[in-house]
């Protein structure tokens, strides 16, 4: 018996299972892939198994469902059978959209489900992962999955009717940050830095402000006054923000990713 087992290694199951795999031990867990080579491959590199989606369901205690949410009706009717009747497992969902009742629902018979949205940080340690549990989980259970994906990053524990919104900011956001990067080396080199140059210094400035207001726990509009001086330069550069539409362009943008979020729980 393994202790978990991975249904997708893409980039984000591949992600999980390499912070699981550095926890637990490539020896206790096993993966698999639509693409067989894919698995094949990322197996060999970490010195794990792989076996078919119903074995996974049959011999691992943690099953961590790394499809897309358009394909997970189908792999729930393949791996269904082989754990109806089955104790002892938790499920482990990140398709976004799917809610731990409709995921029983394509079952077709309640199972013991944790729902994680992961972020893409995760990959260097620095990562948000919001999580919700149905009441079938045993808490044992919750906490060795917990345990094990703790060197991604934050989890953070939210009501399941929120984590559609959350993952508008947190799955969602840091696209929303790279974007702002470009910008930031754009408007670097617009004003005379060279292009390496631009996009080092706003890498950094990135960095070093998120690193600042997590740290600090400071409200990030007294983060930005202590930027600011009366009738110096910053204030200048953020009384343009707060006249133009940069908060409009975020609501939007988030306010897009949740609706197309919703939208893909209610097509699946």
């Amino acid at each position: 018996m393994y202790q978990f087992g991975f249904i997708g290694v893409g980039h984000m199951g591949a992600t999980l299972a390499n912070a699981v795999i550095g926890a637990v031990g490539a020896e206790n867990c096993a993966v698999c892939d639509a693409d067989n080579g894919r698995a094949k491959l990322y197996a060999a590199a970490k010195g794990c198994d792989v076996l078919s989606s119903r074995e996974i369901a049959e011999k691992c205690r943690t099953i961590l469902l790394g499809v897309k949410p358009q394909n997970m009706a189908e792999l729930m009717a393949d791996i269904g059978p082989v754990l109806k009747g089955r104790k002892g497992y938790a499920l482990v969902t990140m398709a976004a959209g799917i809610t731990t009742e409709s995921l029983c629902g394509m079952l077709g018979f309640p199972a013991p489900v944790l729902r994680i949205m992961p972020n893409t940080p995760a990959a260097v340690g620095a990562g948000c992962m919001l999580y919700a549990a149905n009441s079938a989980l045993r808490e044992e259970d919750k906490l060795a999955v917990l345990n094990a994906m703790r060197p991604t990053g934050e989890l953070v524990e939210t009501p399941e009717e929120l984590i559609d919104a959350g993952c508008a900011v947190s799955g969602c956001g840091p696209a929303f940050v790279y974007q702002f990067i470009l910008a930031l080396t754009k408007a670097g080199e617009d004003v005379g830095l060279a292009p390496e140059t631009a996009l080092r210094l706003a890498r950094q400035t990135v960095l070093g402000a998120a690193r600042l207001a997590v740290e600090s726990g400071e409200d990030p509009q007294i983060l930005c006054n202590q930027v600011c001086s009366p009738g110096g330069s910053t204030i200048e550069g953020v009384k343009s923000l707060e006249v133009g539409p940069f908060a409009a362009e975020v609501h939007k943008a988030v306010e897009a990713s949740f609706k197309r979020t919703v939208e893909l729980g209610r097509a699946r």
